[in-house]
């Protein structure tokens, strides 16, 4: 079976709409960038000349003399002995943070050789930290790219219609009869993850310890990195954060503690550990809310927060969980006492653009929190989940009667909509947004709705 990727289409729609400028996909390592932009580029042009600033670094000088889209034309087709025809060739910059030049001319193609296709895919903390050249500012479109979602997951096992019932936000058709299959494909995916090498590797034959191997080979790359791209003393801390991680998840609250990473630790010592994590991209950063109105960035906490990773997959292979936990699936949402259920839903709601957040009760006295808080188009949903069949909802229930606000519980329960709660399944999480959108544009046409 071969991958299927949502952003494939989005990628299609780039290239057919008028006057497009250059494209920088960014993402993680391992997410899959340059097999999206080799798969897309199959059949939608005549050649693709790809341009490795990571394999030929010294292809980078081409850009030293100055940043003529033209001279730098004619030399990469030199270089590939391939020609770059406008709208036929794609001209493809891989690993263009090692080339900060090469990203700042494509400023020089979108003003003066708009009629260039160019994709360019790069990690985020090169992008971001280009040094003193110019970012092409407004003369780019920008993409990111994550793990498989779980509806990409069922695109790639010839599920594509269900998936295309999720993403759609459509939970109402759903029939019930689905439910128990579905909830056995989530904790598969669960386990496997969405990078794309461990999941390719269960799709060829399904043996859970040889996709343990591969998620074992994507934490040793992140490894040598950590000692590649950052100072020694910097880099042993950037370890001791991220191999702390399950434990920080594992506590009942899931607040990340200094004090976890070692005794007595402070937060100067580790903030910068933590930032470097979050541009490299395999960390997620869900600050804590103090009230939930319009607009949440108002209201977070500078000093709170949680953390989860980029991936359900590669958390399992950190904490060193069981390969047999595939086999006996019955214990999978129950992991980390819930955690890797929030892990998985904190994941697909970073996949579709959705910035989550949690709120806890500022009141010392107080102990009700919300797992997630977000907000479509101008509403506010606090999000609870559910890692078991107990579907009580006493956080939540406090915070919309407070707040005035419609909740959503995520859990192994069927779709269902009361008047101030909605009941979604743990697999229909990928259509969340959507679902909301679709909710709100009715409820604008009939109050009496969510």
């Amino acid at each position: 079976m071969k991958l299927q990727r949502k952003a494939l289409k989005t990628l299609k729609q780039w290239k057919t709409t008028p006057d497009h400028k250059p494209l920088l996909i960014r993402g993680a390592r391992q997410t899959g960038k340059t097999w999206l932009v080799n798969e897309f580029a199959n059949g939608q042009y005549d050649n693709i000349v790809s341009v490795d600033f990571m394999q030929r670094p010294s292809l980078s000088g081409i850009f030293e003399q100055d940043l003529d889209p033209q001279r730098i034309i004619r030399q990469l087709e030199l270089a590939a002995n391939q020609r770059i025809l406008p709208g036929r060739t794609l001209l493809f910059f891989d690993e263009i943070q090692e080339s900060p030049l090469a990203l700042t001319s494509l400023k020089y193609f979108t003003e003066q050789a708009p009629d260039y296709d160019i994709i360019a895919t790069g990690s985020y903390m090169g992008i971001s930290k280009h040094g003193k050249t110019s970012f092409p500012v407004g003369k780019v479109t920008m993409m990111n790219l994550h793990p498989l979602s779980f509806t990409e997951y069922l695109d790639s096992i010839g599920q594509d219609m269900i998936a295309d019932t999720i993403r759609e936000g459509r939970f109402e058709d759903i029939p019930q009869a689905l439910e128990p299959q579905m909830n056995d494909l989530l904790k598969t995916y669960m386990w496997v993850g969405g990078m794309p090498a461990a999941l390719s590797a269960h799709l060829d034959n399904g043996i859970p310890q040889d996709v343990r191997t591969v998620q074992q080979d994507i934490l040793n790359a992140y490894d040598l990195d950590f000692s590649k791209h950052a100072a020694y003393t910097l880099g042993e801390r950037i370890r001791l954060v991220w191999n702390t991680l399950p434990s920080q998840l594992a506590k009942e609250n899931r607040k990340f503690v200094y004090g976890v990473v070692r005794q007595g630790a402070r937060a100067r010592e580790y903030e910068e550990a933590l930032t470097w994590l979050t541009d490299y991209g395999i960390i997620t950063k869900v600050p804590r809310l103090d009230a939930l109105h319009i607009p949440l960035p108002g209201y977070e906490s500078l000093n709170t927060f949680k953390i989860y990773l980029e991936d359900t997959g590669i958390l399992g292979a950190l904490s060193g969980l069981d390969v047999n936990t595939l086999v006996n699936k019955s214990k999978l949402f129950s992991e980390f006492k819930g955690a890797f259920v929030e892990q998985y839903v904190c994941q697909q709601l970073v996949a579709q653009g959705i910035r989550p957040r949690y709120w806890a009760n500022p009141n010392p006295q107080g102990n009700a929190e919300i797992d997630f808080v977000m907000e479509q188009g101008d509403e506010v949903f606090p999000i609870e989940v559910k890692s078991s069949s107990n579907i009580r909802a006493r956080s939540l229930s406090y915070v919309c009667n407070r707040y005035g606000l419609h909740g959503i519980r995520i859990g192994e329960i069927g779709y269902r909509k009361q008047s101030w709660l909605t009941n979604i399944p743990l697999w229909c999480v990928d259509g969340l947004g959507e679902y909301l959108k679709r909710q709100i544009e009715k409820s604008r046409e009939n109050p009496a709705t969510i």
